[in-house]
């Protein structure tokens, strides 16, 4: 019987960005292992510890604020779980904050922040373009993995904005998936950034039972209604048609 929950926030930077999900579990099993946490585990002949990732990250993007939950058989003291994560932490994955949460809630990722440092004559001309996309009531791009199709972005997006030195956008994640920052990007024009050296970061998961403040487009002109109440008063996809939990992005 599960005796006790934790909502764990952590970064994953450096070179463990180049990590697969599946080696950042193999990761976090370690740790747990040398930790000698009381973790739960399954049932079986190859029991697992019950830990479970709020939203898978793409390979190469840094993550600034991933979440994990982690069910365990005793009841401890959060800062002596961190502590012993903590100890046992490859560099590049630090341990934010650790919270305790009902057994039986579960994390389900409603919106996603990602950031991208710009060169000045990369901005050049971009707020017009970032206006025409949220002007537009399809956005579509072809996407190759894991067959080719044509995906339409435009129901993911939810902002986008240019920053002094950087472009920051805001994804709806919805029961069909979500959009993949490259998409984003290929959208923008700015295919080449990535490969110029440019890092994509992940600096915000937002859950269902979160506010997920987001300060007003600097790049454009929203309607009326939508200053009235902000980007908060933007519904997410969900929320217009069902509360199927997402478990990953396609």
């Amino acid at each position: 019987m599960v005796c006790d929950k934790v909502r764990i926030r952590f970064q994953k930077s450096g070179n463990l960005r180049l990590v697969s999900h599946h080696d950042l579990m193999r990761c976090f099993e370690r740790m747990l292992r040398r930790s000698a946490l009381p973790v739960h585990s399954t049932q079986g002949f190859h029991p697992k510890p019950r830990l479970v990732f709020a939203l898978s990250l793409p390979l190469g993007v840094i993550g600034r604020e991933e979440i994990v939950e982690l069910e365990l058989d005793e009841l401890l003291p959060l800062d002596e779980i961190r502590d012993r994560l903590v100890r046992q932490a490859p560099d590049g994955l630090v341990i934010d904050a650790i919270e305790r949460i009902p057994p039986k809630t579960t994390a389900h990722v409603q919106a996603i922040q990602y950031r991208v440092e710009l060169a000045p004559d990369c901005a050049d001309g971009l707020p017009a373009r970032i206006s025409t996309i949220l002007a537009s009531e399809q956005c579509p791009v072809e996407r190759t993995r894991p067959e080719p199709r044509v995906v339409d972005l435009r129901p993911f997006l939810r902002d986008l904005r240019v920053l002094p030195n950087a472009l920051e956008f805001d994804l709806w994640v919805t029961p069909k998936g979500t959009a993949r920052p490259e998409e984003v990007l290929s959208l923008l024009g700015l295919d080449d950034l990535t490969a110029g050296g440019a890092i994509v970061e992940r600096t915000r998961l937002q859950l269902r039972d979160e506010s997920f403040n987001v300060p007003a487009s600097r790049a454009c002109q929203h309607s009326d209604e939508e200053h009235d109440g902000g980007l908060e008063s933007r519904c997410s996809p969900v929320d217009k048609s069902t509360k199927e939990p997402v478990q990953g992005i396609p």
